[in-house]
């Protein structure tokens, strides 16, 4: 009889700690909804532009924005995309261009006075610089020499593999450290990493797309030359172009900033290259209690 009532003791206990566990749970799904639900209904527009957008622009919690609102109602507080007015097919970054050569007959040397100065790389020709703004951290990668950047690959893509995570990859290619370049096809968070959004370029060959669909691009050539801006990937390959991923949109061209996008935080990554050559690959952290995130235009003042 005693062992029968201590296992009904047993079962009582733990029965009402489920139902307080169970009681804690709803209540705290129940504050989130309401909080939530003040952040979108609440009397300010702009944090629920805020919050709506920077649901969406993730790729597993962008259904928090439709608990409260119509499709039309998003669509409504969703930014246009920035686009580049340009007459050129492609934009290029700064660039380092190449010392004007001097003829054995030449009585005065060329004129290289306005070309850039390029300092030799100290150490090992990396540096890391933290950054940080009103509401984000973050940490930018500077390397002085272009030519030792490059976009890596998994061993497979397509249906039925998975991609690599970032440590995996630095680990794969030896790499001094890396940032995750492109995003892939994630629906509703359960991608595996293996379908590319957009296109990829590996070692000078299409690794991943359509040759006539348009890409943002973020491309090196082989002369460690950066560019950045739609293009197709026949352009792309056209134009030399040895490694690239679908980065976008642009936020910095030719020393302006060109995105206007001031409507979300959240957790950036950002390539680009300073006018003597040297490539800037900047991380933010976001959607943390001591990094909130940052904004389009946030990142871009980061890079300029």
């Amino acid at each position: 009889m005693r062992n029968k009532s201590g296992k009904t003791s047993a079962w009582r206990i733990a029965g009402r700690i489920g139902v307080i566990i169970l009681t804690t749970l709803l209540l705290v799904v129940l504050l989130l909804y309401l909080a939530m639900w003040m952040l979108v209904k609440g009397p300010s527009p702009t944090i629920c532009r805020l919050f709506v957008n920077s649901v969406k622009e993730t790729s597993a919690g962008g259904f928090l924005a439709d608990l409260y609102l119509s499709e039309e109602e998003i669509a409504a507080l969703r930014p246009t995309e920035d686009t580049v007015d340009t007459d050129d097919p492609y934009i290029e970054t700064f660039y380092v261009p190449d010392p004007p050569e001097t003829k054995p007959e030449d009585t005065h040397p060329a004129d290289t006075s306005d070309v850039p100065p390029v300092d030799p790389p100290s150490g090992d020709g990396i540096e890391i610089v933290d950054v940080e703004g009103p509401t984000f951290y973050g940490k930018m990668m500077i390397v002085k020499d272009p030519k030792r950047v490059i976009v890596g690959v998994p061993d497979h893509f397509g249906n039925g593999y998975s991609g690599l995570k970032l440590d995996k990859m630095i680990e794969k290619y030896g790499a001094v450290g890396g940032i995750n370049a492109g995003g892939f096809y994630d629906p509703n968070g359960s991608g595996t990493g293996s379908i590319p959004d957009g296109l990829v370029i590996y070692e000078g060959k299409l690794a991943w797309g359509n040759l006539d669909t348009s890409y943002w691009v973020a491309g090196l050539d082989k002369n460690g030359r950066l560019y950045a801006n739609k293009m197709t990937a026949r352009k792309a390959l056209d134009l030399g172009i040895q490694y690239a991923a679908s980065f976008g949109p642009a936020l910095v061209l030719n020393g302006e900033i060109v995105t206007t996008n001031n409507s979300s935080y959240n957790p950036r990554t950002a390539i680009g290259q300073r006018e003597d050559g040297a490539i800037l690959l900047l991380v933010i952290n976001g959607r943390s209690v001591s990094s909130l995130g940052a904004t389009l235009v946030d990142t871009a003042g980061v890079m300029l």
